[in-house]
């Protein structure tokens, strides 16, 4: 009966001693929000478990927490000083220097919060790819029969252009249960063709349908639009090329109208009043260099 009054009076001691140490941090946070965001962590994953004892899983969930707000916050104050919204697919533009230290906290606490090395695989390469490769080799070592940290792990040896190195991760992480039969078939298409857009795209897919994490999937729907941009441009230049090759005076168009006459079966969608074809997020291409060229147009949302 001793102990258990003992015990409980220790967890209540804990638990106000949390709920002044938030508070704390909260009003420091409020008064310095640019120094806080900076500060430095002085624990690192073991000695926070250390620190936290039997309560690893809530310390966990706030650093996890943190790691979201810091990325949150960051992205707020880049479109307050850049009068605009921020593209998810540029996020070496952000300073995240704090973001591999505040994961490798969270998964340090918890080893099995796979939505933590996720999100790490897909963040993480545009801040540190050699961190990241860190994060996911910790995550499959403390959960060696998830198949989807293996595909993330291969995503990022993907973006390095080590496709070998990719198709090994992906055959490995095909061998587990529950692995998904394209598994197998892209450690193969690693190999042959890591980097032709075409496996760019199932690469991308694939993060897609496998990611409840919005973030996530913003990023990667903002990879797509940009692949769609790059075909698009490939066969609009290819349009502009004939047109000038075809017109009267031998010079490129000033305007959309007539260009496309002779590519009927295009997959490009138009503006049908301009004729202007349309990009990815359904804002019209725009013409450069004397009608010779295409770009997208400033008010797209497809990143650049």
């Amino acid at each position: 009966m001793k102990t258990d009054v003992a015990l409980a009076l220790i967890l209540i001691v804990c638990l106000g001693s949390a709920i002044g140490l938030s508070r704390g941090l909260d009003q420091h946070r409020n008064t310095a929000p640019d120094r806080f965001a900076e500060e430095p962590l002085y624990l690192n994953g073991r000695g926070a478990k250390r620190m936290t004892l039997a309560f690893n899983g809530l310390a966990s969930d706030w650093y996890w927490m943190r790691s979201l707000q810091y990325v949150g916050r960051k992205i707020v104050t880049y479109e307050d000083e850049h009068n605009g919204k921020f593209d998810l697919a540029n996020l070496s533009a952000l300073d995240l220097r704090l973001l591999p230290s505040l994961i490798d906290v969270t998964t340090s606490l918890d080893p099995q919060f796979i939505p933590a090395y996720e999100y790490a695989a897909v963040i993480l390469p545009e801040v540190n790819p050699d961190q990241a490769i860190a994060l996911l080799e910790k995550g499959i070592a403390a959960n060696p029969s998830s198949w989807r940290l293996y595909q993330h792990l291969g995503y990022i040896y993907w973006q390095r252009q080590d496709y070998g190195r990719a198709g090994e991760v992906y055959e490995a992480g095909a061998k587990f249960s529950g692995a998904p039969a394209w598994m197998p078939a892209m450690a193969a298409r690693m190999k042959a063709e890591g980097g032709s857009p075409a496996a760019a795209r199932e690469m991308y897919q694939h993060l897609y349908e496998s990611s409840d994490d919005k973030t996530v999937r913003d990023m990667v729907v903002a990879q797509l639009m940009r692949l769609d941009w790059l075909e698009d441009r490939e066969e609009i230049k290819h349009a502009l090329k004939y047109f000038e090759t075809h017109s009267r005076d031998g010079r490129c168009p000033t305007s959309w109208q007539g260009v496309f006459a002779e590519f009927p079966n295009t997959r490009l969608r138009f503006d049908r009043s301009t004729g202007a074809p349309l990009d990815p997020s359904g804002v019209a291409y725009r013409l450069i260099n004397n009608g010779c060229d295409v770009d997208l147009d400033p008010n797209s949302k497809v990143p650049r």
